[in-house]
């Protein structure tokens, strides 16, 4: 009794040896994926060239807000940055007619980039045609981001979302 007992617990370590073993596997490959999409968020930081696509939106002294269908982007870069965000919140000075989104397009100044331990902080400000914005990027390893954008004729409002590589137009013949 006690020779099939030993042999049936030898038998059973050596069959589950092979899950173990894949399962280190499978950690090994997560990782492996973590650190390639660190490494391309560290490449888009550094070029200064990304685009914001918002999710959610959080107004100032507001509940949480989900955006739809994913047309709300900002698209940051050195030399032009546009947006076009919805907005929600109060609004102090703006023109008659208005959309009521946050849109414009500028030349971001004053670039700040901090790394952090899981997250870099990116700040800028544009100035559009009617107002000035400042822009607060809280961007995470995994691809993740908060945006907040603070003007001088509205309330502040933050954005969460994500960050990706800028997609390349083909040339219009």
């Amino acid at each position: 009794m006690k020779d099939k007992l030993s042999i049936l617990l030898v038998l059973s370590f050596f069959l589950s040896f092979p899950v173990l073993a894949q399962e280190k596997t499978k950690k090994e490959l997560k990782a492996e994926r973590e650190l390639q999409k660190q490494k391309e968020i560290e490449a888009l930081i550094d070029s200064k060239n990304f685009v914001f696509e918002a999710q959610k939106a959080t107004p100032q002294g507001g509940r949480l807000l989900n955006l739809d269908y994913n047309t709300y982007f900002l698209k940051f870069n050195t030399e032009k940055t546009t947006c076009d965000l919805p907005f929600f919140g109060r609004a102090y000075n703006v023109a008659y007619g208005g959309d009521g989104g946050i849109k414009f397009e500028g030349v971001p100044e004053n670039i700040q980039i901090e790394k952090k331990k899981k997250s870099y902080t990116v700040k800028a400000s544009v100035k559009g045609k009617d107002d000035a914005y400042s822009l607060m990027f809280t961007i995470f390893y995994d691809g993740g981001a908060s945006l907040s954008v603070t003007s001088n004729n509205r309330a502040s409002i933050s954005y969460d979302g994500e960050i990706e590589a800028p997609k390349v137009e083909a040339d219009k013949k």
